[in-house]
């Protein structure tokens, strides 16, 4: 392959840079505790807090899907950014004060606090995975992108990247991941933002110019409304399938330890408020870099790209000088890493908090209890690694365990919160019932056909989550009395 090596050694410098900062913050880890490496000791000022929320959000998913979404329609290429964005805001008025004045760790706390210790370590299990899944997603991201600017092969990128981002998260828990997401934020609009002037001197020379040439390739897809009427572009399945999938960005959102890390780590409630709210708005502003390259995109390729999802990279390598192509896969790299940072800290909090320091060996020093997080971290950072090299299907697999977050954890959370007549076997029946209902619906990823007969415009996800919304509290109410299980 003919590696890019100015490219390679600019890239090296930015990850040296990483280890540095990240290094860095880990100064302020004193004492090892599990308070310091998960929750920054729960001492992070607005700004530092908010940043490391909206870099989380941001990820190359974000900005790849983005701009790949603009080869269907702009509505759908909106909707994440969107959802993303809504999910934070709402997160932040219904959720991250009252989280945060509990004192929890995790957000796997409450439903221990509400469903005892064993059941909810089975409850953390779809959102451990969800935080594998999604940093494996991350990784094969990353290495697509070094394969399309610098030649590296997939290999390669994935193993080193993963291996710097693992190194500095073990070192300085969330200090290190909220400082180096706060520069990796920077890298985001300044080297999209670069290239798009340079692009669009092959797309019409102006943005109105290319967005009337994008108008002319989409037609009715040029819409920045959802579909809200039954026509040849927007049917009814449609319909219910976007506002099927909205609601799980939104909703879903919520229930993710790496949202409530950043609410948890923030030196007082009103703080993680706020944080939540701004890096929502923040979360939606982002989108637009890469929305205007997507459009770029479809019109310089008239619309036929055989990999949309690749059009950014390949923007930058053919459309722009190399200095900013350069910039651009800064940008890229930087998203990616912070998200998979905050990703691996998130599945390895849960892990070493709820299932070794709260039911193996709850006992455990301050000592081992940091040896046993670092220890976690690194071996889920090696296992995303290896889903990434081995699994086909990364990203269908992350989007399906990001539907099972939505659907299984969001009613528990909603209730464990904010019924206290909920209990743990409301929370199995729910639980066991959403799963059911979302399973019955079939997973073309695993080959599972559907049991029922759903209508095509049937909102599985949805309905499946609302069956849980109200299970739970009503089985609660009606089976009072403690049973015997063994999950408790």
């Amino acid at each position: 392959m003919n590696i890019d090596w100015t490219g390679v050694w600019v890239t090296a410098a930015m990850y040296g840079l990483f280890l540095l900062i990240g290094w860095y913050a880990s100064r302020k880890v004193k004492t090892g505790s599990a308070s310091e490496l998960l929750v920054a000791g729960r001492s992070l000022p607005l700004l530092m807090a908010t940043l490391t929320m909206t870099a989380t959000w941001v990820d190359g998913g974000y900005i790849l899907g983005t701009a790949e979404s603009t080869f269907t329609s702009i509505a759908l290429a909106l909707q994440g950014g969107m959802g993303f964005g809504l999910s934070l805001i709402v997160g932040g008025v219904f959720f991250a004060s009252v989280m945060h004045k509990r004192g929890y760790t995790t957000f796997i706390d409450p439903f221990e606090e509400r469903f005892g210790k064993k059941w909810a370590a089975v409850l953390s299990i779809p959102a451990i995975l969800g935080e594998l899944f999604w940093s494996a997603e991350l990784m094969v991201a990353i290495g697509a992108t070094f394969g399309v600017i610098l030649n590296v092969d997939l290999t390669t990128a994935i193993i080193i990247s993963a291996a710097i981002v693992t190194f500095y998260t073990m070192i300085g828990g969330l200090w290190a991941v909220a400082y180096t997401d706060a520069f990796q934020l920077l890298l985001i609009p300044i080297g999209l933002i670069l290239a798009i002037p340079f692009i669009l001197h092959f797309t019409g020379g102006d943005l109105f110019t290319t967005w009337s040439n994008y108008k002319a390739i989409k037609g009715d897809a040029a819409s920045f409304l959802p579909p809200t009427q039954v026509n040849s572009f927007w049917n009814i399945q449609g319909i219910t399938s976007w506002w099927d999938t909205s609601i799980m960005l939104i909703l879903g959102g919520i229930p993710w330890n790496c949202y409530f890390q950043r609410v948890f780590s923030s030196k007082t409630s009103s703080i993680a408020r706020n944080q939540s709210i701004i890096a929502g708005v923040l979360t939606i502003i982002m989108t637009i870099p890469p929305l205007i390259l997507g459009m770029e995109a479809v019109v310089y390729w008239k619309g036929n790209l055989s990999e949309p999802a690749l059009s950014v990279p390949l923007l930058l390598e053919n459309l722009v000088p190399r200095w900013v192509a350069l910039f651009g896969l800064a940008a890229i790299v930087g998203a990616v890493t912070s998200s998979f940072s905050s990703s691996i800290l998130s599945a390895g909090s849960m892990f070493s908090w709820n299932w070794y320091l709260r039911l193996i060996a709850p006992k455990s020093q301050i000592n081992k209890a940091s040896s046993i997080i670092r220890i976690s971290i690194v071996v889920l950072g090696i296992a995303a690694v290896y889903i990434a090299l081995k699994v086909q299907s990364v990203q269908a697999l992350w989007y399906f365990t990001s539907d099972l977050v939505f659907v299984l954890l969001f009613p528990q959370l909603l209730m464990a919160l904010f019924d206290k007549k909920s209990n743990r076997t409301g929370s199995m029946v729910a639980f066991f019932v959403s799963l059911f209902l979302r399973a019955a619906g079939g997973e073309p990823l695993f080959g599972i056909s559907p049991l029922f007969d759903y209508p095509e415009w049937w909102p599985v996800r949805t309905v499946a989550a609302m069956a849980g919304l109200i299970l739970l509290p009503l089985v609660s109410r009606v089976v009072k009395q403690k049973i015997r299980s063994p999950f408790h």
